[in-house]
């Protein structure tokens, strides 16, 4: 089963998740320090909180959560053959899970990731994509993983889950 993944900034966790509960009656799937996440059957989707502060009610990301790595390498070959610049994270913990994922751009900025989670992970997660291990480069702000909430200046800046 494939479904819509939106994630959003909020100002304080602990009363968006009282609110998305009741919206959409169920409890999160993930609770974590500045992070929730919830599954949500009906309409399917894939419902991310990223606590920060003054950015609440903004769009973070967007998503389509996968069932498979097959799946995600399939995007990947059908996106790079659409002509667009795809960064592919394979095997990142990102949003306390190890995921595998590709990202592309809107063209209005919006980051769309299509991603499959591997595992459950007690970290946020840190490090850079595949693409700038590649290069050698620091990761960059908006890349997954590029802070932690606990850490962070704002989640904003991490385009992950």
């Amino acid at each position: 089963m494939s479904r819509v993944q939106l994630a959003l900034n909020v100002d304080d966790l602990t009363e968006s998740v009282a609110f998305y509960s009741k919206l959409f009656n169920t409890e999160p799937a993930k609770l974590r320090e500045g992070y929730a996440n919830f599954a949500i059957a009906e309409p399917p989707l894939k419902l991310v909180l990223l606590q920060n502060p003054g950015k609440g009610g903004s769009i973070n990301h967007l998503g389509v959560e996968v069932e498979s790595s097959e799946i995600v390498h399939e995007e990947i070959a059908r996106l790079t053959g659409e002509g667009l610049f795809t960064d592919e994270e394979i095997g990142t913990t990102c949003c306390f899970a190890t995921q595998d994922k590709v990202w592309v751009t809107g063209p209005a900025g919006e980051k769309w990731e299509v991603y499959t989670v591997l595992a459950d992970s007690e970290t946020f997660g840190t490090g850079p994509s595949s693409l700038e291990m590649a290069a050698g480069a620091a990761p960059a702000e908006g890349v997954c993983c590029a802070s932690s909430p606990a850490e962070e200046v704002a989640p904003a800046q991490s385009s992950c889950c």
